[in-house]
């Protein structure tokens, strides 16, 4: 496949900032000091303070957009919209648990392994990438959730294997997944070459980590950039010893 030149461009999730500007502007310091100290009660002492530092600010991004998913979507209202950010950033994680259900994936990720997958709100070009190991909806059971390997996004082409098969190219908001596992044929592996390109809303996660059993676990490879972005949430957020022990349940 090839990589044709096109800005990607897009609204993204800038406007939430202008709209709740004041609302952060008005947070005093003893409230950011407030912010450290809840985040103690996680991993504090076998996380550095850069790494804290880094993932408060992920958290800001993640509650950031999800208020503005809400205040989009109709959800709330701009004046609800501060208090939206504010309750997200002090609630939850940034990742949850996630059971294999097939082979699909394997070797990466197969039998009755448990993932961690990072929580993408507002999936597009800027917050997923090619390489990425990504779970998304089923474009045909939207109940049901797939994980599967982006191999392109948007403005790139597609060249079929099958020479009567024409070339195309991935419109906006579009991209193309693909199974892991070479042993299965395209109708068994359910991705892209069976159902064709799946929108980017359709992407709710990023799989970081994989525990296929209590002494044969580790990351998840995924592209350069998302291994980066990743790295202070894993170190936060990951309990292996939490993820052993629902897998035996």
């Amino acid at each position: 496949m090839k990589k044709k030149t096109e800005d990607a461009g897009g609204e993204g999730v800038g406007g939430c900032f202008s709209l709740i500007q004041g609302f952060f502007l008005s947070v005093s310091v003893s409230v950011s000091v407030s912010i450290l100290l809840s985040c103690v009660v996680f991993r504090c002492a076998m996380v550095s303070l850069s790494t804290w530092v880094r993932y408060i600010a992920h958290k800001l991004e993640y509650s950031a957009s999800i208020g503005w998913k809400s205040y989009k979507g109709g959800q709330i209202t701009d004046r609800q919209l501060g208090d939206a950010v504010w309750k997200n950033l002090f609630q939850g994680k940034l990742t949850y648990m996630l059971w294999n259900k097939g082979e699909e994936m394997a070797p990466t990720i197969a039998g009755k392994a448990v993932t961690l997958v990072r929580k993408i709100p507002i999936a597009d070009p800027k917050s997923v990438f090619v390489g990425d190991v990504v779970v998304l909806k089923d474009p045909e059971k939207p109940d049901n959730y797939l994980v599967r390997r982006l191999t392109a996004v948007e403005g790139y082409e597609m060249v079929s294997t099958d020479e009567k098969d024409e070339p195309f190219v991935l419109e906006k908001d579009q991209c193309w997944v693909v199974a892991e596992n070479e042993k299965l044929k395209a109708k068994e592996a359910n991705d892209s070459r069976i159902f064709g390109p799946v929108q980017m809303t359709n992407i709710v996660g990023r799989v970081i980590y994989c525990l296929r059993n209590a002494v044969d676990h580790g990351r998840v490879q995924n592209s350069d950039y998302s291994m980066q972005k990743d790295s202070p949430v894993l170190e936060v957020e990951l309990d292996v010893d939490e993820m052993a022990k629902s897998q035996k349940d």
